[in-house]
């Protein structure tokens, strides 16, 4: 029985929102919520670095790989290129190989272990909210993250707004992968399009203030995006991972069910798909 909960989706190494001092205090919050694992998401290459090095310094801390839609215009043209690259590395070979890989993609290599702890590529996706990339660019970003995720066996973290008409069909071509929608916010309709693929979705700080769809437990990750979409009671304030407690509260009154229920549910859910261990936050 899985009496924890777990944080899929935050951004606490990353330091333009949580200096040192207060990524550890968040820690110590997040384990007084019952928080014990927690995964930090990479949005760019330098970004995946800190999020490899800041989960390397914490038990409990697992990592991603990614690169968000936002920066399509500047890395696109690299990543292709790099693909080439990567095609050639065996990621399942040996520790050379995997420093190779590691360095390709710009993160700390090491004598052992240098992707450790990595557990998704993420996050990664199309965004037509904004005009930060064309939809082509983006695209063409998207194809190769998503060609890196099935080349490491990974799953997906994905990011999509107002764009699953072109996402999902992308995903299509890559019938293997599984992940996640992280912080879902389509209509019914669109929900059912994803569950139909066997994804799982991320339900955070949103859900508390609005009438987004939710999925069925089964198929729910819980995540609160910290610093971003603080939930009720803590609108206004910056995000942590320890909030994830309060989304799970409302949660489970939303639904009619056992709060206990729920956690177990969604932390078995995070911990099948990104096949997490068994290190767990400290209590110091």
């Amino acid at each position: 029985m899985y009496n924890y909960l777990i944080d899929s989706h935050c951004h606490l190494h990353d330091e333009e929102w949580y200096s040192s001092t207060a990524a550890q205090a968040c820690l110590q919050e997040a384990v007084s919520n019952n928080v014990r694992q927690l995964i930090v998401i990479g949005t760019d290459p330098a970004d995946s670095a800190k999020a490899q090095a800041f989960a390397r310094e914490h038990d409990g801390v697992f990592w991603t790989y990614g690169i968000h839609p936002e920066g399509a215009e500047k890395y696109t043209d690299d990543m292709v290129k790099m693909m080439d690259v990567i095609q050639e590395i065996r990621c399942q070979g040996q520790n050379r190989d995997m420093r190779r890989l590691a360095v390709t993609l710009g993160l700390s290599e090491s004598e052992q272990g240098c992707l450790d702890g990595l557990v998704a590529i993420g996050e990664i996706g199309l965004d037509y909210h904004y005009d930060s990339a064309t939809h082509k660019k983006q695209i063409q970003l998207f194809e190769c993250m998503l060609q890196l995720a099935q080349s490491l066996e990974l799953p997906v973290s994905l990011h999509i707004r107002e764009a699953f008409t072109d996402a999902l069909p992308i995903l299509d071509n890559f019938p293997k992968l599984k992940g996640v929608v992280h912080s879902f916010t389509g209509s019914k309709k669109v929900l059912r399009e994803v569950l139909a693929r066997d994804f799982y979705v991320g339900v955070n700080g949103l859900e508390t203030y609005s009438t987004l769809p939710l999925p069925p437990l089964e198929k729910m990750l819980l995540e609160t995006d910290a610093p971003f979409l603080t939930p009720v009671p803590f609108r206004g304030t910056m995000n942590q991972p320890g909030y994830v407690r309060y989304v799970a509260n409302d949660l489970a009154v939303k639904l009619g069910v056992e709060e206990v229920n729920l956690v177990e549910q969604t932390t078995k859910n995070a911990r099948q798909l990104f096949q997490l261990g068994d290190a767990k936050l400290c209590e110091s």
